[in-house]
């Protein structure tokens, strides 16, 4: 076969509208074969890679140009091409971003088992999801002409679909969700006869990586799994202009009610808990846990980290503490930084020389990152305890069950802390589970970020500083219904955060922290008693129970459940309909077991209905971002079902 001793890649620029770009063509040059590779990745950057036909029929591997990556805002209607690449021999290891054991794996198996009859098909769902390191690379070059004065001489290929169509619809549905990402099926509730339960507890939650997810994985073109939909951190993500308390001790509690659009007989009953606004200037003693494995090497997710980190470092103030652990398969001792002042040059460079390395040993760095913590604890306890994972989850080494990881790091404290939150980067190859559950059972919170900009803003220092100064741990609530006023409930959401009646009382780290300022939002579905539909009347009570972070005392606050609606044509109004709506999309999407049958038509129906009501809020609400948003959310979650009639064209 002839071998091409040097290849330049010659790419036409299409705008794709919201579709994620993952494909593989093929083009016959000479006597030999070559091919070009590419990916989308999470910034809407475009990176390729080429490939030679072997002797024996497979496809060498992946061949990365120094200058490879097709920035996001490209001109259209121009050709670019890449740096050129030497075939026939091995490419060069980029030093600071090594792939790890299992990519290299990944890659020589690929390369020995493609046959050129299953090449094109397999390549274009693998490669478009596929996980070679990723480094920082200039824009492609502009290669000077554009398409129509274009006299190259290149046959154009088809390009391949980077993943099956949900629903077996074809044609325009989103693609399938990214491969090897963990989340857990918690099972929605079931409607409650309030005659033999009359009583919901539940950990409270402001968490909001779920909603973020989703966005984001939608705005490049992916279905959602049902999966990873978890409601309350949907209708957590948006602000319903809660009014703030009378005083700094205790929340501010109001309930309201609305109609159910599914359900003529049932109603939505919303219950907002706004957390004051408290004044503490306790210093902070910051340890960022940094994972430096070969996975965060796909896409951006060392940029996304480093920007973070960066941010919370830049916003400490000269009384607070901070601490730097890298880890890989074990942690990267050259880098731990014990705990300088905020500005000292060792924590800003540790940041700045995160890069890719090998596997994923979480509890490593968690056990030093804990060593650190505790550290500053004892030498400075008057100060409020951090320990920040930036991760995306993928642990392959020592314990990688976030039970396992908790117990063996584990912190008894219940005055003073260790609160510890998780960041998750990335998109394939993501563990949400893992993350999600550290920060839940380790007395924190969770984010999700997708950018690096998302992270400075994310983390810049009124935000950071905002959340950083908690104003309740181990918060909870209990509801509990009027038979004479609710015949029935369920509570939407929340599924991994009930706990029994009984452990109400109980202090318990699981529960979750609030930070000064923050509101939660609780949704219930309802069927009103006759006597109770009528009006503002009392359908039960909520009793809420936390410590204080200061001093760890424990503070109750008991408040009536009332059936009184928003004011008419108020935006207060249209905010509770929207979180309504919110709520019963995240509810009903995350019920499906998959994205395709009759329970998944069914909810296409009701995706239709909600779509029509969130259209009605235009008027209000259109000017804000949270309503763009999640409008293009619903339509990307509608767009991903089939609808009753649709067929597959298979026998039974």
């Amino acid at each position: 076969m002839l071998k091409l001793r040097h290849a330049a890649i010659l790419l036409a620029m299409f705008v794709l509208g919201g579709v994620s770009v993952g494909g593989i063509f093929a083009a016959m040059h000479g006597g030999g074969e070559v091919r070009v590779a590419v990916q989308r990745l999470a910034d809407g950057r475009i990176e390729v890679a080429v490939q030679e036909r072997q002797t024996d029929g497979a496809w060498g591997e992946r061949l990365l140009p120094e200058k490879r990556f097709l920035p996001a805002d490209a001109p259209t209607g121009r050709w670019l091409t890449s740096s050129a690449v030497q075939t026939g021999v091995e490419p060069q290891e980029q030093a600071d971003e090594p792939p790890t054991d299992e990519q290299q794996d990944e890659q020589d198996d690929a390369s020995e088992s493609e046959t050129a009859e299953d090449s094109a098909q397999g390549d274009s769902q693998g490669d478009s999801q596929g996980a070679d390191a990723v480094s920082e690379g200039d824009a492609m070059d502009d290669g000077g002409d554009a398409m129509a004065g274009s006299s190259t001489n290149v046959q154009l290929p088809n390009w391949g679909v980077g993943g099956p169509t949900p629903g077996g619809g074809g044609g325009g549905g989103p693609v399938a969700p990214p491969p090897a990402t963990t989340f857990r099926d918690y099972e929605r509730a079931e409607f409650v006869r309030t005659t033999e339960d009359d009583t919901a507890t539940f950990a409270l939650d402001v968490d909001q990586t779920s909603y973020r997810l989703a966005l984001n994985w939608a705005r490049d073109g992916y279905a959602i799994d049902p999966d990873s939909v978890r409601a309350e951190e949907w209708i957590n993500s948006f602000d319903y202009g809660y009014a703030a308390p009378a005083g700094d001790r205790f929340f501010a509690v109001a309930s309201h009610m609305t109609a159910h659009p599914f359900d003529a007989d049932r109603r939505l009953v919303r219950i907002g808990i706004q957390a004051p606004e408290s004044e503490d200037d306790r210093p902070l003693n910051v340890t960022l846990v940094l994972d430096a494995s070969g996975s965060m090497g796909t896409g951006n997710r060392v940029e996304i980290a480093r920007a973070a980190a960066e941010s919370i470092r830049g916003g400490l103030r000269s009384g607070d503490r901070i601490a730097v652990v890298q880890f890989s398969d074990s942690v990267i001792e050259d880098l731990v930084v014990d705990p300088p002042r905020p500005g000292d040059a060792a924590a800003r460079r540790s940041i700045e020389q995160l890069r890719p390395n090998q596997s994923t040993n979480v509890q490593a760095g968690l056990d030093r990152g804990v060593q650190l913590a505790d550290k500053m604890r004892r030498t400075r306890p008057d100060a409020y305890n951090y320990i920040i994972l930036m991760s995306d989850g993928v642990a392959n080494v020592d314990a990688t069950d976030p039970f396992a990881i908790l117990d063996q790091v584990g912190d008894d404290a219940d005055r003073n802390p260790l609160r510890l939150i998780a960041v998750g980067v990335g998109i394939a190859n993501y563990n949400d589970y893992l993350l999600e559950q550290l920060a839940q059972h380790g007395n924190g919170w969770y984010r999700y970020l997708s950018t690096p900009e998302e992270s400075r803003s994310t983390f810049s220092r009124e935000n950071w500083l905002a959340l950083s100064r908690p104003f309740a741990d181990q918060a909870r609530a209990q509801v509990v219904w009027d038979p004479q006023a609710v015949a029935g409930w369920r509570l939407i959401g929340y599924e991994n955060r009930v706990t029994s009646d009984q452990s109400f009382t109980e202090d318990r780290r699981e529960f979750a922290e609030i930070p000064s300022g923050a509101a939660t939002t609780v949704f219930f579905e309802i069927e009103p008693t006759a006597a109770a539909r009528g009006g503002a009347v009392e359908l039960g009570r909520v009793e809420l129970r936390w410590l204080t972070p200061a001093d760890g005392e424990a503070r109750s606050q008991l408040a009536a459940i009332t059936g009184g609606a928003a004011p008419a044509a108020s935006e207060a109004s249209a905010l509770l309909e929207f979180g309504a709506l919110a709520a019963l999309a995240a509810d009903r999407y995350s019920g499906l077991s998959a994205l395709e049958g009759a329970d998944a038509a069914a909810v296409r129906g009701q995706m239709d209905e909600l779509r029509e009501r969130l259209g009605g809020l235009q008027e209000r609400l259109g000017r804000l971002d949270a309503y763009r948003d999640f409008r293009f959310l619903l339509d990307h979650l509608r767009n991903a079902l089939p609808t009753a009639g649709s067929r597959s064209g298979y026998s039974r």
